[in-house]
């Protein structure tokens, strides 16, 4: 599973930590990673709010920004794009490496409070934003882990 945001300093490092806790807590199995469509962030840490909001809530962004390859498009069989022009952004790259469109979802698909709607990019505004955004990514997260659990017995 591959979070995937603009710069990859904000939404999709809370995502991956996010995602990478519920799915463990389901007993689901799965390699999780980050990513961003942009290249000017490549090698930075994630925002300093966003590993703040991450600290309070007991995960740790230890992570560096990357760029969404063709490799990850081969690699990872979900995307969770965090809003919609990030999704359409990766059905492209998706469509040019030959794979099927089907894997990008938006992450708010699995968020009872507003299935489907994007996550907004709260880097342009304060920390209470970061706060917000992570709360919008638990419940995405834990929504999606449920989805992705085995069937029991």
């Amino acid at each position: 599973m591959l979070a995937l945001c603009l710069g990859n300093i904000c939404r999709s490092p809370l995502a991956e930590a996010l995602v990478r806790r519920e799915l463990a807590a389901a007993g689901v199995p799965a390699v999780v990673d980050s990513a961003g469509t942009a290249d000017w962030n490549v090698g930075r840490p994630a925002d300093p709010r966003s590993r703040e909001v991450a600290r309070r809530h007991g995960l740790d962004l230890g992570g560096r920004a990357r760029q969404l390859t063709r490799q990850d498009i081969q690699a990872f069989d979900v995307i969770l794009a965090m809003d919609a022009v990030k999704a359409e952004d990766a059905r492209v790259l998706v469509a040019q490496a030959g794979g099927a469109a089907a894997r990008v979802h938006l992450m708010r698909e699995w968020d009872r409070e507003a299935l489907g709607a994007d996550v907004p990019d709260p880097y342009y505004g304060g920390p209470e934003g970061f706060e917000d955004v992570y709360r919008m990514l638990e419940r995405s997260a834990w929504g999606f882990a449920q989805a992705m659990r085995p069937p029991g017995p």
